[in-house]
């Protein structure tokens, strides 16, 4: 008879998706007797000694913002594919593999999930299809009273997929040529300050004509930023600001982190089908072009 952890992963297997897994679910995922059947666990947190002060068991650290780096002027874009690539194989991103992936949480101004929803789009945007964030991440872990590791653990080198999927983002033509049309939406996750053009960040001010402002936040936990409300909580919240299946929608930010937590939340936790990333989001909008590109300041959020 199989055990239970080999049915587990089985099921995972033969899902091959996207989305979220419990605490205690991968909790026994990680502690599977054989570690060939085990998950590849990566830790997306900036902060190398938080790596080091604690991680989830068989965690390889992979700061998110080694995905991307200066480019035409334009702070953090995402690299080139060829380093993408190598950097994703070395942290052991591998294609017949299951990924859990993970920061912590806690309230506000704490947003790391932010680090984890990026790389989990950089995975599926090179081909990785078998992804789960943990829901609460290693606050949730220790929470449950699961302890924390400190050894190191590197992956063997991964193997990525021949093909990616460079479809699920778009580049500033294209979130131009979206705007203003009927049954298209344009979502600035940014907090509301920064879309109305009230920060001392952004080198011009505002949000780009037409979007709406959604903050990531609105989807999470108050308690802990990494864990995600019920989905019908986060159904009525995304209902009654018109941010419905039905949408052809881009979603953008400041740098895409806070972009690709309400793409993940609504293609791969709620299942809208036509939803998409703004790669460059505000950073590059207002240098591109000469820094002419419309730009509007003021506004409220969506739905308040």
């Amino acid at each position: 008879m199989k055990s239970i952890f080999a049915l587990i992963l089985l099921a995972t297997a033969a899902q091959a998706d996207i989305g979220l897994i419990s605490v205690a679910e991968a909790k026994k995922l990680i502690e599977h007797p054989d570690a060939a059947q085990r998950p590849i666990v990566l830790d997306t947190r900036g902060g190398y000694k938080d790596y080091f002060r604690g991680h989830l068991p068989t965690a390889h650290h992979i700061n998110f913002d080694t995905l991307r780096g200066t480019d035409s002027a334009v702070p953090v874009q995402y690299l080139p594919d060829s380093i993408t690539k190598a950097l994703l194989k070395r942290a052991g991103a591998d294609k017949s593999r299951l990924h859990l992936v993970y920061a912590t949480g806690a309230k506000l101004p704490n947003d790391e999930i932010l680090s984890t929803s990026m790389v989990v789009y950089v995975l599926e945007k090179f081909g990785i299809q078998n992804i789960r964030v943990v829901d609460g991440g290693l606050a949730e872990w220790t929470k449950q009273g699961f302890p924390a590791a400190k050894d190191y653990f590197g992956n063997p080198t991964g193997r990525l997929p021949w093909k990616g999927d460079k479809s699920i983002g778009v580049d500033v033509k294209t979130v131009q040529a979206h705007v203003g049309k009927p049954g298209n939406l344009l979502v600035d996750a940014r907090p509301l300050n920064e879309y109305q053009g009230n920060d001392d960040v952004w080198l011009r001010k505002g949000h780009i004509p037409g979007a709406i402002s959604f903050h990531w936040a609105r989807l999470m936990q108050e308690s802990n930023t990494h864990q995600f409300k019920p989905v019908s909580a986060m159904k009525a919240e995304l209902s009654k600001v018109g941010i419905t299946p039905d949408q052809n929608i881009i979603c953008y930010c400041g740098t895409s982190r806070e972009g690709s937590l309400i793409y993940f939340t609504l293609k791969h936790v709620l299942g809208y089908p036509n939803v998409r990333l703004y790669e460059g989001s505000w950073k590059e909008y207002v240098w591109v072009k000469g820094k002419s590109l419309p730009a509007e300041t003021g506004g409220n959020a969506a739905g308040k």
